[in-house]
């Protein structure tokens, strides 16, 4: 199995200035450096399984010394902002690192930044326990129908009835898509490490839910060396689920 971290350290001549809920800004960076044809399958259809599409690629929050400035709804990070992106699939990173070290100035959001250090990692799972700790919140969900048969999100947090499940069926499906096999382990045991902090995130218009901390997470090492690489829970594409072998 394929896996790769990327580390990457931006740097600008001047402040790095973003709103306060940027996901879709540094997903857009993403996808500019990444091979256009490569970007356009991800953006499009991706890997198929059962009906859904997964991009199995995940990305950190943007980290820095950041000062928030409320009244006009940014964050200032100072000259250099760092994040992490992460995927089992090794053109997806070979793409993206060759492409932010061959370009001499890169556009985030409205931001003129250049790559001052790539660092690249594979951790590799190799027990059946590992302690996590996010780097970008995970979030578990499920779509549920009202009585007028309208949608609406249900949102889960660690402890919660099905947070498990949802977990443990989401890397089955990413873990299918990416080998081709299905995968009959048992569900996942997740167990908070110290204090777990809900986060909310708006990506556009969307209200996100998830939470931030540390884990210690049990199960087969296929599963959760699918979740290092490709991320925990949903949405990782848009910004969620990357975290870190501590």
């Amino acid at each position: 199995m394929y896996n790769m971290q990327i580390n990457v350290k931006l740097k600008s001549k001047k402040n790095i200035v973003l709103p306060i809920h940027y996901n879709n800004l540094l997903q857009a960076f993403i996808y500019n450096n990444i091979d256009a044809s490569l970007a356009e399958f991800l953006h499009g259809s991706g890997y198929e399984v059962s009906g859904r599409n997964f991009k199995l690629f995940t990305f950190s929050r943007l980290y820095g010394m950041i000062k928030f400035d409320k009244a006009n709804g940014v964050a200032v990070y100072g000259n250099t902002g760092e994040f992490t992106f992460s995927s089992p699939i090794d053109e997806i990173c070979e793409s993206i690192a060759n492409q932010l070290l061959n370009r001499e100035f890169l556009s985030l959001g409205d931001n003129m930044v250049y790559v001052e250090q790539l660092q690249v990692e594979k951790p590799k799972v190799k027990e059946e326990q590992i302690t996590v700790t996010t780097l970008s919140p995970i979030v578990v969900y499920s779509t549920l129908y009202k009585y007028d048969k309208q949608k609406y999100t249900c949102y889960f947090m660690p402890g919660e009835v099905d947070y498990e499940r949802l977990i443990t069926e989401n890397l089955k499906k990413k873990y299918k898509a990416f080998t081709g096999m299905d995968h009959y382990g048992e569900n996942l045991v997740i167990k908070p490490l110290g204090r777990i902090r809900q986060s909310i995130v708006y990506y556009k218009d969307t209200v996100v839910k998830g939470c931030v901390g540390k884990f210690i997470i049990a199960g087969d090492k296929d599963l959760l060396q699918m979740g290092i690489d490709a991320g925990f829970g949903s949405k990782n594409s848009q910004g969620f689920g990357c975290v870190k072998l501590v």
